[in-house]
């Protein structure tokens, strides 16, 4: 397994991390869940991503039970904060200070351990100050309860100011959680050079575009039976948005790119997205421990520029690059 820096700190983390947004807790029965946890500690994956919200906790309950007897210090658990969790009330979810401290200790129950490595805001709050979250963040590490401090799908304009509080109150903040992939590129033109100037790294979710990047949804063809795209509890509204037949053709053109490189469509995918210099990892999901020995065999694979070339001659205008589309909700949005 490659091991990089996240950003320009000095945590290592697995090239490919072990996340379970759509899977533990839901989709996939707890032995199943434990199996490939098990498989991703075996293929070497040490980085380990969920949030408080995937399976409203549940998930969080069974990382902390497949992740149990393993030596904490060998491991990076990750986590998020901000949307709604248990009953959904009026504090149950942003970023105020209330819900930060009450939210990192349930976190930490449920994950079975005393501290998480990176504790992320897991969107943007347009109705906490954003003073007071990140005076909430620095008391969580002063205390301990992490230790270093990351945001998910934030604009660059709001990096660059949490970047700003963060030297003030000297805490490490260290990483954006986007989504990117062949197709969605949004953080391209803003977010990433952004990172790049203030020391932040990409944990980048979804480098195969919701299994869309596999190959195996074909145009005209309707979806096959059991997959993502058909399960409403498995983001079926997220993928919708590559359900086009020219979306499909052009990812059926990859698959000679893929091949020529020796890799399938879905290796090819992951290695992708770690060729950007400031993507320190690419989070994996898996419903079968298969699934996860096939993707970590993108760890470490260098795509050359024809490679690379060949891909954006392909994909071309079918991927979304308007980084407005890095946009959080209103709190008003859930109640």
């Amino acid at each position: 397994m490659e091991i990089r820096n996240l950003g320009a700190s000095g945590l290592k983390i697995s090239a490919i991390s072990y996340g379970n947004w759509l899977t533990h807790g839901s989709q996939v029965e707890e032995e199943a869940a434990l199996a490939c946890v098990r498989q991703a500690l075996d293929e070497g994956i040490t980085t380990f991503d969920t949030a408080d919200v995937y399976a409203n906790t549940a998930a969080e309950t069974v990382l902390g039970k497949a992740l149990k007897g393993e030596r904490r210090e060998g491991l990076e658990i990750f986590t998020k904060v901000y949307w709604p969790t248990g009953p959904g009330k009026h504090n149950d979810h942003g970023l105020s200070r209330k819900h930060i401290l009450e939210a990192i200790d349930g976190s930490l129950t449920r994950l079975g351990t005393d501290h998480v490595d990176l504790y992320q805001a897991h969107r943007y709050d347009h109705e906490t100050p954003l003073e007071e979250t990140m005076e909430a963040f620095a008391d969580v590490v002063r205390s301990g309860k992490a230790l270093y401090i990351g945001v998910s799908e934030w604009r660059a304009e709001e990096i660059r100011a949490a970047h700003v509080l963060a030297r003030e109150l000297k805490i490490p903040l260290v990483s954006n959680q986007p989504q990117y992939n062949m197709l969605w590129r949004v953080i391209e033109a803003e977010v990433v050079p952004t990172s790049e100037e203030l020391g932040l790294g990409q944990v980048v979710w979804s480098p195969i575009a919701q299994g869309v990047l596999t190959g195996k949804y074909k145009p005209g063809e309707q979806p096959p039976e059991g997959s993502r795209a058909t399960d409403a509890k498995g983001g079926s509204d997220m993928i919708s948005r590559w359900m086009k037949d020219d979306v499909l053709e052009r990812v059926q053109r990859l698959q000679p790119i893929a091949e020529e490189a020796g890799l399938s469509l879905a290796q090819l995918a992951v290695a992708w997205v770690l060729q950007n210099p400031n993507v320190s990892s690419a989070i994996i999901g898996a419903s079968r421990p298969e699934q996860v020995t096939e993707n970590v065999k993108a760890a470490g694979v260098k795509l050359d520029e024809a490679t690379m070339t060949a891909i954006d001659g392909v994909v071309g205008d079918v991927a979304e690059r308007d980084p407005a589309k890095t946009q959080s909700p209103s709190r008003r949005d859930f109640g």
